[in-house]
């Protein structure tokens, strides 16, 4: 059962942030708003892009899955935040927040065994 989830996780959270890294990066309207709004620069919705596309494509290297679900879960962290602080958009944060715990709970089915025993 435990493989089971860590699949169906990872393969969710690996399309998902995919596509949503995907629509940053090549500027779809809403998230160039969205990033004027939180008044960083438009450099940082492609860093934001990025670092998602580079943890979805790390979910499904069996090797990196364990950091990468990390990656994104302090993504959805940061995100988390800003919807709460910057642009205060509770209902987004609680999906951001729902985001961070699947990531958690794939890093936790996927941590590296301690070798130290």
């Amino acid at each position: 059962m435990k493989k089971v989830i860590g699949w169906v996780l990872t393969g969710f959270l690996a399309l998902l942030f995919v596509f949503v890294g995907g629509m940053k990066l090549i500027g779809v309207q809403g998230a160039v708003k969205e990033f004027d709004m939180i008044g960083f620069g438009q450099w940082f919705r492609f860093v934001t892009g990025a670092l998602e596309v580079m943890g979805a494509v790390g979910l499904l290297i069996p090797q990196a899955r364990f950091w990468a679900a990390l990656q994104i879960s302090a993504i959805m962290l940061g995100a988390t935040a800003i919807n709460v602080w910057v642009l205060h958009v509770p209902g987004l944060a609680r999906v951001t927040a729902v985001l961070m715990g699947l990531a958690l709970l794939l890093a936790w089915l996927r941590r590296p065994e301690d070798q130290s025993v």
